[in-house]
């Protein structure tokens, strides 16, 4: 018989998730899987549980919760000679992930979407050692972005990022970043650096536009320093999806980049707090299959 591992943080969904575990059970069971749940109860068990169910050679493993437990669970198919396939039924708040691989935001509908036969290879980003799916951010206000509370997140949503990075990009100083990127180089001041792998960050949809999910490139993006009507003007091209076309962005696609700086600078990966900076960036093409949602006629 088939496994399946369900992964669920019984925070998520302003802990509604243990209310979906029992229908993706059936689910998965009237697709002829033999189901084991486990429940997170702190930092990595998602990516232990992952990496248990490669190394049981699962079939399948499915992530019941936001992006942060969706970047642990990936976490654990790194290195790894078998990799189960991945469903994702999201419950974050923003769910930049799903986003970009139109898979539902309503459970209901996105568990359905686990009996589909649709399974897409999409790519990984690896940062130092770690896999990351969506964004990583450095600068001032990466710091800010990882201190967003859970209340301003379920109130705002998308916006809570988008409200806070305007007051750090208005508020903080610039700072020297040494970035290189395909045998090419950049140094200079800036209040933000950005790499996406989706076209999906922090709920915003056209951040990167032309990002797709199996391109095998990063879509990176360097803010420079800027003042309060050129603050305005960034905010109003991101919300456009013109971003990389702003005169104070940046704008590049690799497949490896390196970022320094002399300065100590914070990072947020996949919307939480990362590692400071030196930082590693590469891509890992096509390198885990999702299950996503049959195509409609």
């Amino acid at each position: 018989m088939k496994q399946a591992m369900i992964i669920i943080n019984p925070s998520s969904g302003k802990e509604e998730s243990l209310n979906y575990v029992g229908n993706i059970q059936e689910t998965l069971n009237e697709q002829g899987y033999e189901v084991t749940v486990n429940e997170t109860q702190k930092e990595r068990d998602a990516t232990r549980f992952c990496t248990t169910a490669c190394e049981q050679c699962y079939d399948l493993v499915v992530s019941l919760g936001g992006d942060g437990t969706l970047h642990e669970t990936i976490n654990g198919l790194i290195n790894q000679a078998h990799r189960p396939k991945l469903g994702i039924v999201p419950l974050g708040t923003v769910n930049d992930f799903a986003r970009a691989l139109q898979i539902p935001l309503d459970p209901g509908r996105a568990i359905q979407a686990l009996t589909s036969s649709r399974v897409k290879k999409v790519d990984m980003g690896c940062v130092n050692d770690h896999l990351f799916v969506n964004v990583i951010a450095a600068g001032s206000i990466a710091e800010s972005l990882s201190a967003v509370s859970s209340d301003e997140k379920s109130k705002l949503g998308a916006f809570a990022y988008l409200k806070e990075g305007i007051k750090e990009l208005m508020n903080n100083p610039v700072h020297p970043l040494s970035i290189r990127y395909d045998e090419k180089t950049w140094e200079g001041e800036s209040r933000l650096f950005l790499a996406a792998l989706t076209n999906s960050v922090g709920g915003f949809e056209k951040l990167a536009p032309d990002a797709a999910v199996d391109d095998g490139l990063l879509h990176c993006f360097i803010i420079k320093d800027l003042g309060i009507f050129s603050t305005l003007s960034v905010s109003l091209s991101l919300l456009l999806g013109s971003l990389k076309d702003h005169n104070d962005v940046i704008y590049f696609t690799a497949k490896n980049v390196t970022i320094s700086s002399s300065e100590t600078i914070r990072t947020n990966v996949d919307g939480e707090e990362g590692p400071v900076l030196p930082l590693n960036l590469s891509v890992m093409p096509r390198h885990i299959d999702v299950i996503l949602p049959e195509l409609e006629d």
